[in-house]
């Protein structure tokens, strides 16, 4: 039997109240007994707070920290199993809710909280999270314009990061078919969980990574909640996204949807579907734009040619006629040829009467050396007016000819001889064109030996007259 103490609370003295019949615990009892009495009171509990002291995972795998408010602390403990299971990625001072059992720990002889799950406490915590994120990135120049790349034009190959077997991907693919079918690669990743960030970030790096590159990037999830989309919004898939040389269309969510990865991509674009429009262009658009520039090239080159044709014209009607250049010089060559027998006859006159002029001093000589000495000039001079006459007419003759030449090569029958044809009608007027010729008429063929006269029957079948 024990005896039992009191304190007086006005004195302050300890009081015998005389022996007791309550049995006596061990301290291993009563804390067991304690741990017992909390675990069935509180088996499953809910818990709001604040992380305090969260320093990550211990080197056992288990994570100790405690969850706080505005007057009190409860220890928590998250064993490694369910550690590995949690949805959300726990940071210090975020409000979260956490489930669990309250147990007791006896060797420290306090109270702790087993937490099995843990979720942020609202959308409003998640939002504080990604606008505190997103002003970290942005400082980094993740975000900025001018380090976005464009999208290429007509990709040959297109990466696509996303669930293998949702509808994502099925859109993606029947969008491409439609406008401009393209080769895909899929890289499966999981879209949401605690693995989402890693398995994205790993496949834009693989992309990069691999010797034939896509040439763009898609990276496409469906429409979700912020929870659902929060992989999204991670750091590692935000620098993977900044580090890519590969360019990358962000199509996560709908399009009221926004995350992390949008800011960071160089094309954002509201849902899968869209993505794979801004990725490719419309092949029906494109072939029509090529006939088009076709057809502009084809009438640039035939007003080219018009053009040309009348300036060629032009500057032929401006050539004087191979008849009007040789006149001129038959003329000069008649004039010199007649100038000539005249000069000819001067000569001999002007000989003659120098002679004369010299013949009384020239007396005492015999009659027989003078007369041979004239004859003698007379012959030189006739051979030197010869000569002079023969280099003339030499000269006259090579000018006419290379005149001649210049007349002929400006001439169409020059064509005519390397196997051309004047094509006219029956009166003799030219044709250009064969649209101008009408079924039925009557055609003059000119060619260099000679013309045959031909009738249209159709423009497929010419008939020999």
């Amino acid at each position: 039997m024990s005896t039992i103490w009191d304190h007086d609370p006005e004195t302050g003295e300890i009081i015998e109240q005389g022996p007791s019949n309550a049995g006596e615990y061990s301290v291993s009892e009563i804390s067991n007994a304690l741990k017992r009495t909390l675990e069935d009171r509180f088996g499953h509990v809910r818990v709001r707070g604040e992380i305090s002291g969260f320093r990550g995972p211990h080197a056992s795998g288990h994570c100790y920290f405690a969850i706080k408010d505005e007057t009190a602390k409860l220890d928590a403990v998250i064993w490694r199993g369910s550690f590995g299971r949690l949805r959300s990625k726990m940071q210090e001072g975020l409000e979260v809710i956490a489930t669990g059992k309250i147990t007791s720990y006896p060797m420290k002889s306090n109270y702790q909280i087993v937490i099995e799950n843990i979720e942020p406490a609202g959308v409003g915590a998640l939002m504080a999270l990604l606008e505190e994120r997103k002003k970290k990135l942005a400082a980094e120049g993740l975000f900025d314009t001018a380090r976005k790349k464009p999208i290429p034009y007509l990709p040959k190959l297109i990466g696509v990061v996303t669930s293998p077997t949702g509808a994502v991907i099925r859109d993606i693919l029947h969008r491409l078919n439609d406008r401009f079918p393209r080769h895909v690669l899929v890289w499966p990743v999981r879209v949401q969980g605690e693995t989402c960030a890693a398995e994205v970030a790993a496949a834009i790096a693989g992309f990069n990574a691999m010797e034939r590159k896509p040439d763009v990037i898609i990276v496409a999830r469906g429409g979700g909640s912020l929870e659902d989309l929060w992989g999204f919004n991670e750091e590692a898939v935000v620098r993977a996204v900044a580090a890519s040389v590969i360019p990358v269309i962000s199509a996560v969510g709908h399009e009221t949807d926004t995350t992390l990865i949008d800011h960071a991509a160089d094309l954002r674009a509201p849902t899968p579907s869209a993505a794979a429009e801004k990725a490719v262009p419309v092949r029906t658009d494109l072939v029509a734009e090529v006939a088009s520039y076709h057809a502009r090239l084809q009438g640039g080159l035939r007003r080219s040619m018009d053009e040309r044709k009348t300036r060629l014209r032009s500057a032929a009607r401006a050539l004087p006629r191979p008849d009007e250049i040789l006149a001129l010089v038959r003329q000069r060559f008649d004039s010199a040829s007649g100038r000539l027998a005249q000069a000819l006859k001067a000569n001999t006159r002007e000989h003659g009467a120098r002679l004369n002029r010299i013949a009384p001093r020239l007396s005492l000589m015999p009659m027989r050396t003078l007369i041979t000495n004239e004859r003698r000039s007379l012959d030189l001079s006739g051979r030197r007016a010869a000569q002079a006459l023969s280099r003339l007419v030499a000269f006259q003759r090579q000018r006419f000819d290379g005149v001649a030449k210049l007349a002929d090569s400006l001439s169409y029958k020059s064509v005519l001889r390397r196997g051309f044809a004047v094509v006219r009608t029956e009166k003799g007027k030219p044709v250009h064109q064969a649209s101008d010729i009408r079924p039925g008429e009557v055609l003059r063929l000119e060619f260099a030996d000679g013309e045959v006269t031909v009738r249209e029957d159709s423009p497929k079948q010419r008939r020999l007259l």
